[in-house]
């Protein structure tokens, strides 16, 4: 998800994104020590997001 998108969203919205990166972030994981992902770069993108969503939620609290 572009950082354009994210600054745009209010800070509530950005805690319910960060959940669901978490959350899916944990599936990923899961799915990568059972069996093979599909997509492995898939959580590399996922925990990039997380990074970006976590960044703009700590700049916003100063």
């Amino acid at each position: 998800m572009e950082a354009k998108k994210l600054r745009e969203m209010s800070p509530d919205e950005l805690s319910q994104k960060r959940r669901e990166l978490k959350e899916e972030i944990f599936h990923l994981r899961l799915r990568r020590t059972t069996a093979r992902l599909e997509n492995p770069m898939k959580l590399r993108e996922t925990r990039r997001d997380l990074a970006r969503v976590e960044t703009i939620l700590r700049e916003r609290s100063r």
